[in-house]
């Protein structure tokens, strides 16, 4: 390839392609040219120059800032993932070490009290569950038609909703609770048919729209199989 002298005399343009090329294929041209190096300067948005090797130093600590940034976002989302897998196995235990479907349901309630909520209910869809008279669990008992108009509005095509409910869809829902301003609400089982996870909080800012699901997630998916011990499936 010919030099840049040799470019140059020929008149021809340079470009950045041109130039990018000519340093890939010579890469002993900063050796060569050190002290021309040194005296390189080019455009600083504060400074109005600066060397061209202050220049290169100062990408270098921009890309470690960077890096450290990201380093720090991977230590604090595995330490949130940690505390996530930790409440949840604790929670795993307390419930399956229940003596009945009350107790385990009281777990539940009061698992959720002590992360400052106002507390935690289950709805299961009455189509999916024996729990019509004469059982003692018909206060669970949701029919998916009367459900139907809040998985419209709310979930859409989701299996989590996160923020407030009128007073109605409280009513039906949670119709023994009082001054509930938000909701983490999450559809059971892998088809989200077999009823309804209810978390409530008294804040109306707690729970909001865009806010990780993945505990909501695990919890639908295992509170299934712990009502089995206790509910007959239709």
């Amino acid at each position: 390839m010919k030099n840049v002298g040799e470019l140059q005399a020929e008149n021809v343009l340079l470009d950045d392609r041109a130039v990018s090329d000519y340093l890939l294929q010579n890469p002993d041209f900063f050796i060569r040219n050190a002290r021309q190096v040194e005296q390189m300067l080019v455009p600083h948005p504060v400074r109005g120059t600066v060397s061209l090797v202050e220049w290169q130093l100062g990408r270098q600590r921009n890309h470690i800032s960077q890096l450290e940034e990201e380093i720090t976002l991977l230590m604090e989302q595995a330490s949130a993932n940690q505390q996530l897998f930790d409440r949840l196995l604790t929670l795993q235990a307390r419930l399956a070490s229940a003596s009945s479907l009350h107790d385990m349901l009281n777990r539940l309630h009061r698992w959720a009290r002590e992360l400052g909520l106002a507390g935690a209910n289950v709805r299961l869809f009455s189509e999916k569950w024996r729990i019509g008279a004469p059982s003692d669990f018909t206060q669970l008992a949701l029919p998916r038609q009367a459900f139907e108009s809040i998985r419209i509005q709310r979930l859409g095509k989701q299996h989590h909703y996160l923020g407030s409910l009128n007073g109605p869809e409280l009513l039906l829902l949670l119709p023994q609770a009082k001054a509930i301003g938000s909701v983490a609400m999450s559809l059971m089982g892998e088809q989200g048919d077999l009823g309804v996870l209810i978390f409530s909080s008294r804040d109306n800012q707690h729970y909001q729209s865009g806010m990780g699901t993945v505990l909501l997630q695990h919890l639908s998916q295992m509170l299934p199989e712990l009502l089995l011990r206790w509910v007959e499936r239709a």
